[in-house]
């Protein structure tokens, strides 16, 4: 009996570290539970991929300058035929697994700024090929929300009926998804993915402890491209404005980003608040964020991961919400109260929020601590059942190997 084949497919390694965490968490199950499995990936950044993961990988799309606009009739030209590539490379990729997984992702949401033709197209041939060549395609813990642009919406829709398996990581995805004309009657909820990620220890700050401050180049989402600059300058200047005023208070304040594209919010901010007390923190993974957000007082962050290592380290955390995934996750693990808009940030608002999040520290702490021990167990549960079910043992010693 030879060992089983296992796909993992997503935006990963392209710089995201919420993407990577994910597949880490079901990298990190795999290796336990199943150490037979034999494991590549299909993806956004294959050598990022397998230099930290030290599994094969191959680039998602044939056509290199896929997410580049493409405004000289060559790369026109160019993103045309990979398209037509991709189905054959595409479908080659998955006849040569027993099972392919999406680990995580909000690969069934628009909430930023996306066209059909890239990721929604990639998934759906991914989906397509699963279900004509008999590989099971199991979307694990995703996210997905509304989708008004028909293109998309149909991708989506698609993608998710052709899926032999799929799980949300919140109940208004699978609402989301039930709405749009999926059938989830046997589509399970269970906590987001990097829950299942050990908690790094973090020695304690000097008291004060630190504010993190999560940042992002947020400009709205797909159905904001007209105001988007408006959007995005009136997130960038009321956080400019929150940090300031915490620099006025004599507070240090550690800034974090959550992918590549945020650095030039950073440097706005250390450019517009010149101050020793506000630094800049290098994250390369959940890992890192979570030893931040472990050694802060408390944390105010937009991007969704960044959210959840706060919550999962017990740390207070004020979240500027930009989808109603935040606000989910926020309110499932005690928080609700203290979400705040990310497309009509109130500074003064904002510092209120903050302020009343501190005085109530303690308790929230005790809060967090219960709530992730719940989210750990049920996250284990389902993840224990979804691989035995999909991933039969077999009887060969480990195979599960760093490339060479």
């Amino acid at each position: 009996m030879r060992s089983v084949r296992v796909g993992v497919f997503g935006l990963l390694g392209s710089g995201n570290l919420g993407n990577d965490g994910s597949l880490e968490a079901v990298l990190g199950h795999l290796r336990a539970e199943h150490p037979e499995a034999v494991v590549d990936a299909l993806c956004g950044g294959p050598e990022a991929v397998t230099a930290r993961f030290g599994i094969p990988a191959t680039r998602l799309h044939w056509y290199r300058g896929e997410y580049r606009t493409a405004s000289r009739a060559g790369a026109v030209v160019g993103k045309g035929l990979g398209k037509l590539v991709d189905v054959f490379r595409t479908a080659a990729w998955v006849r040569r697994h027993d099972v392919v997984i999406v680990p995580g992702m909000g690969v069934l949401e628009a909430t930023l700024p996306l066209r059909p033709w890239g990721f929604p197209y990639a998934l759906f041939l991914l989906c397509a090929s699963g279900r004509l060549l008999g590989t099971p395609v199991a979307l694990v813990g995703v996210g997905a929300g509304a989708i008004r642009d028909r293109p998309t919406r149909a991708l989506v829709r698609w993608s998710a009926r052709l899926a032999a398996y799929r799980s949300y990581r919140d109940t208004q995805s699978r609402d989301a998804m039930r709405a749009m004309g999926v059938d989830t009657a046997r589509d399970e909820v269970h906590p987001d993915l990097a829950f299942a990620l050990p908690t790094p220890a973090s020695p304690p700050a000097d008291p004060p402890g630190p504010v993190c401050v999560g940042v992002m180049a947020f400009h709205g989402g797909n159905d904001d491209r007209a105001r988007a600059e408006e959007i995005h300058r009136r997130y960038l200047d009321g956080t400019i404005r929150f940090v300031r005023t915490l620099v006025e208070d004599g507070r240090r304040v550690r800034l974090l980003t959550g992918d590549e594209v945020d650095a030039p919010v950073v440097a706005a901010i250390l450019d517009a608040v010149d101050s020793p007390l506000v630094t800049a923190a290098e994250t390369s993974s959940l890992a890192d964020l979570m030893k931040e957000t472990a050694a802060a007082d408390s944390v105010v962050a937009i991007r969704y991961h960044n959210l959840i290592c706060a919550l999962k380290t017990g740390t207070p955390v004020l979240a500027v919400t930009y989808a109603a995934k935040s606000d989910a996750l926020m309110a499932g693990m005690g928080l609700g109260t203290y979400c705040h808009p990310a497309r009509a940030l109130d500074a003064d608002r904002l510092l209120e929020q903050f302020r009343d999040l501190e005085k109530r520290s303690a308790e929230l702490r005790q809060t967090l601590t219960e709530r992730n021990q719940d989210a750990a167990r049920r996250l284990a549960r389902h993840l224990t059942a979804l691989t035995t079910a999909l991933l039969p043992r077999t009887t060969h010693a480990p195979a599960y190997r760093k490339a060479s």
